[in-house]
């Protein structure tokens, strides 16, 4: 019996033993939700699973789990949220393992992305404490580099153009001088007072100087007389065209004593009722809407006529404020205003700025054939029309597409001091708060950009893939040919839709060619991957470095031949 009480003290006290030890290895089996691991909005979630098997989780264990992000170019580490599971022994709130069923494990880990993650492995490291001691565990390595694709972006000038406000100029301004001369009751004869009067004088004026000027030419001159529409119609239009012909008269007697010669249009109308409705609806006239009502209830002139002289009491008013002013011929002046030519807006705009309008010197922008010459026109519009918010916001957009952002934002922000409403201004001044990653306040411009046009969506897009809403990205640039465009089909796993867009990018770019290469990584088209990659490092020397740490060419990269296009 002692004999047999000895061995079973032994057996439990090697089982004590046993259960005390903590476990030589990690699991074997982990699995991660992606590998390599993505950085999406600026975070990279992952989730690791596994099985921890029977007679694994010691009863009195507590095992801590921390993913840690290890830099392959740097001693950067990063650290997320560690989880502990515990034994069935153990009083706490983490997981409870059993130890003769195992258990499942499982944990989310969350980083915030930083560029020296760009390079890097995942890992696990693991601690075990059984009662008072600590027992560090071998870390194990879960997943390699994280894909930060969704970064490429462009936020940047280049994408989407900045908007420059146009000029009002116009070469040719057709001027409309306008002279009324006025007759009495049943007459046709043009009196002296009437030849004197203010219009009539400033239209003869004007004859003369379009006469001599260079820069002015004589269209035309309309000529059209009325009479009022009391008496009869054959009686109105007798004196109708009488006074068109005393008025035709008139003007080619002042054309030859001027001698200026101009071609005249003349018409007559025998009863003005459109001129007298117009009249009465700004007269304060009694019974002015009981008239108003007759003249849409008859057509018939006669028939509005007896009814309005029914009205005894407005009828006097009418005849002494409306109708007299209907007896009358009205002579326009057609005149092209002829401005200066590109060469004098051009040669101006250096030498004597200040003797351009705001609308010629905002033109001659327009004629300037490079950056360097925008910017120095645009920059004499704020000088001599400083109060002006167009010359501010089109230097702002000279500045951009210069890309001096930072100079681009300062003329922008007087623009919106000058027109804080004004839709152009307001997306320019988002696309500087983008390219400096604000993208609260540029989405906060953006709302005020409305009617801008597509580019108010693509810029929208850049901020939904930014935010990791792909699909909506998607919408947004519709069958834009940019991109930003294909790196939202891409990121839909569309690449099909990618290479259709990106082949019909009108000016392709290093990034526009290293796009069309990750689209030949992950449709497995070495060519496609080889070709454009070699095309975009060839355009941007510094994607060679990029290249080499992307995760989308890691597999590519075992093959001499392509790692050798970013050597």
């Amino acid at each position: 019996m002692k004999k047999q009480s000895l061995i079973l003290t032994l057996a439990v006290a090697v089982l004590v033993l046993f259960a005390c030890k903590p476990p030589k290895e990690f699991l074997n089996d982990l699995k991660v939700s992606v590998n390599p691991l993505e950085s999406h909005a600026g975070k990279i979630e992952v989730t690791i699973d596994g099985t921890f098997p029977v007679k694994y989780f010691t009863k009195n264990m507590v095992l801590t789990v921390t993913p840690v992000l290890k830099s392959k170019t740097s001693d950067a580490t990063f650290k997320a949220e560690p989880v502990s599971y515990q034994g069935e022994k153990v009083k706490g709130n983490n997981s409870s393992i059993s130890y003769k069923l195992g258990g499942k494990y499982t944990q989310k880990a969350v980083f915030t992305y930083d560029p020296a993650m760009e390079s890097s492995e995942l890992w696990l490291e693991v601690e075990a404490k059984i009662k008072d001691k600590v027992y560090t565990i071998p870390a194990v390595k879960v997943a390699d580099g994280v894909n930060i694709t969704p970064l490429l972006v462009a936020l940047q000038p280049g994408e989407v153009a900045a908007k420059i406000e146009k000029d009002q100029f116009q070469r040719i301004i057709e001027e409309r001088q306008e002279a009324e001369i006025k007759f009495l009751i049943q007459k046709s004869e043009i009196r002296k007072s009437e030849v004197k009067s203010e219009t009539v004088v400033a239209l003869t004026k004007r004859i003369e100087e379009a006469s001599k000027a260079a820069n002015l030419e004589m269209k035309g001159l309309e000529v059209a007389s009325y009479a009022s529409p009391d008496g009869g119609m054959e009686l109105n239009e007798k004196l109708a065209d009488k006074r068109d012909k005393e008025s035709v008269k008139f003007i080619n007697k002042e054309l030859k004593k001027l001698k200026a010669t101009v071609t005249i249009d003349s018409k007559f109308t025998a009863e003005d009722w459109d001129g007298f409705q117009k009249l009465m609806e700004g007269s304060n006239i009694q019974d002015k809407e009981v008239i108003l009502r007759v003249l849409s209830m008859y057509s018939d002139p006669e028939q509005r006529e007896k009814e309005i002289k029914n009205l005894s009491a407005a009828y006097k008013s009418i005849a002494d404020e409306i109708l007299p002013q209907l007896r009358r011929s009205k002579m326009t002046l057609l005149v092209d205003v002829i401005g200066k030519s590109d060469a004098e807006i051009d040669s101006l705009a250096k030498v004597k700025a200040e003797s351009l309008s705001v609308e010629e010197l905002l033109y001659a922008g327009s004629l300037a054939t490079d950056l360097a010459k925008k910017e120095a026109v645009y920059t004499k519009a704020t000088e001599v029309y400083p109060s002006e918010y167009r010359g501010f916001n089109n230097l702002g957009v000279v500045k951009y597409e210069q890309g001096d952002v930072a100079a681009a934002g300062r003329c922008f922000a007087k623009a919106l001091e000058l027109a804080p409403k004004n839709a152009a201004v307001n997306f320019n001044s988002g696309l500087v708060a983008l390219a400096n990653g604000d993208d609260a306040k540029a989405e906060e411009f953006f709302g005020n950009a409305g009617g801008v046009g597509d580019a108010l969506n693509y810029v929208n897009g850049a901020i939904a893939i930014k935010k990791a809403d792909y699909k909506k990205a998607v919408t947004l640039f519709g069958n834009a040919k940019m991109n930003n465009a294909a790196l939202a089909k891409i990121l839909t796993k569309d690449y099909a839709g990618a290479r259709t867009i990106l082949d019909g990018v009108e000016k392709p770019t290093a990034t526009t060619n290293y796009l069309l290469a990750i689209v030949g990584a992950r449709t497995n088209d070495r060519e496609l991957a080889k070709v454009n990659l070699q095309k975009a490092v060839a355009a941007d020397a510094k994607l060679k470095a990029k290249a080499v740490k992307d995760v989308e060419f890691m597999e590519f990269m075992k093959d001499e031949a392509f790692a050798a296009i970013v050597k």
